[in-house]
């Protein structure tokens, strides 16, 4: 746990010298440290306090009990503790945050605030602080405060897990409220439309989201954005005419507009056309380099116009381009072969196809496996295996 790992580091930080306490008081806190070392709580808990009780000046003792006493639940006396180590010493390193988190398991959530704000105060480079700040200000319902800090410890610990997992539930709160103020405000504005067109995008209902866009368009006709939204739509239902009339209106009222260039020059490979995609994804390159599948797409482009070992520089690396989704690298192993075949690179070329293959079998073999998994579900009377043990 947090606290047992925080306590065990401290042991070796706040270990006292002999000039500090006296010598039995030192061999006190040693052999309640190594008891902590053992997972003895009741034993450290013990030994910190008699600790404490020879050297009652000496801080850390006061602190190291009251993290044990953290651990084991027993909250009001682990604020005792840190109190009474703060007031020995008032900048000892994570006292103020054991603080403010025990007054927070007892719902003391004003008290809380205060102690850990005194940390971050003193300790800003502290990311567990400032977590435990964005924790406590969403236990407050206040989402804005809670995802300015805990911003601020992703920053420093940019790989936490807890960190992250509590940074985006309060981003996430912070969307689903200006939302919500967004749909009382204006319930009929365009903006609603959109983010109701987004939304169902998002859950791949593309018929709603083409309905919503439409609607928002009715609104705002000349608004950035939403034509460009309506023809991703469009083309993802596989409708090339309206996707492509959705793009150049997109175009005539953004002529800025990258994504829409680019996915224009996408329906123009897909139709055939080599080099009017060429040139308009190359276009939206030059304004916005990297995007998604451009490499594949430009590679595609090359192929159509013959231009063979361009399009087999692109196609290999669009075999791993980082964010790729797999049926585009499937495709792009495939149009790889096809290349190799044209510049007499057979066993590249043979390599190229068993490559792709096998990407396809396994991707035949999950999608077996999720069907069996729903037919498994809609029908409880199946033969179904153990279940795996768990951890509770």
């Amino acid at each position: 746990m947090f606290v047992f790992a925080y306590l065990v580091m401290l042991f070796y930080l706040a270990r006292p010298l002999r000039s500090q306490v006296e010598s039995a008081a030192s061999e006190i806190f040693r052999q309640a440290s190594k008891a902590m070392q053992r997972g003895d709580l009741d034993v450290a808990g013990d030994g910190f306090a008699a600790a404490a009780k020879a050297a009652p000046a000496f801080a850390e003792a006061h602190f190291n009990l009251g993290l044990v006493r953290e651990e084991q639940g027993r909250f009001d006396e682990a604020i005792a503790s840190f109190q009474k180590a703060l007031a020995l010493k008032p900048r000892l390193h994570g006292a103020n945050l054991f603080l403010g988190i025990a007054f927070f398991r007892l719902n003391q959530l004003d008290k809380a605030l205060a102690a850990i704000q005194k940390e971050t105060a003193s300790f800003p480079k502290d990311a567990p602080a400032w977590m435990w700040f964005g924790v406590v200000r969403l236990a407050q319902d206040k989402p804005e405060g809670a995802a300015d800090a805990l911003d601020r410890a992703a920053k420093l610990a940019p790989d936490d897990m807890d960190v992250l997992y509590h940074q985006g539930r309060a981003h996430l709160l912070v969307s689903k409220n200006s939302y919500a103020k967004m749909f009382k405000a204006g319930p009929k504005s365009w903006r609603v439309h959109q983010v109701l067109a987004q939304a169902n995008a998002e859950a791949d209902r593309h018929t709603d989201a083409v309905a919503e866009y439409l609607a928002a368009i009715k609104l705002a006709p000349t608004q950035p954005g939403l034509h460009e939204g309506l023809g991703a739509e469009y083309r993802s239902l596989g409708k090339v005419q309206e996707a492509e009339e959705s793009f150049l209106r997109e175009l005539e009222i953004a002529p800025h507009s990258v994504l829409a260039k680019y996915e224009l020059g996408v329906l123009a490979v897909e139709q055939g056309d080599g080099a009017k995609g060429k040139e308009l994804i190359e276009a939206a390159l030059k304004e916005k380099p990297g995007l998604l599948h451009s490499d594949y797409n430009l590679g595609r482009a090359e192929m159509l116009l013959g231009n063979d070992a361009p399009a087999a520089r692109l196609l290999e690396r669009a075999t791993s381009a980082p964010g790729s989704d797999p049926e585009v690298i499937q495709q792009a192993w495939y149009q790889l072969g096809i290349v190799y075949r044209h510049l007499h690179r057979m066993e590249d070329a043979q390599k190229a196809m068993a490559t792709f293959q096998k990407l396809k079998d396994e991707d035949a073999e999950n999608s077996q496996k999720a069907l069996k998994r729903y037919e498994a579900q809609q029908n409880p009377n199946s033969a179904q295996p153990p279940p795996s043990p768990q951890n509770p």
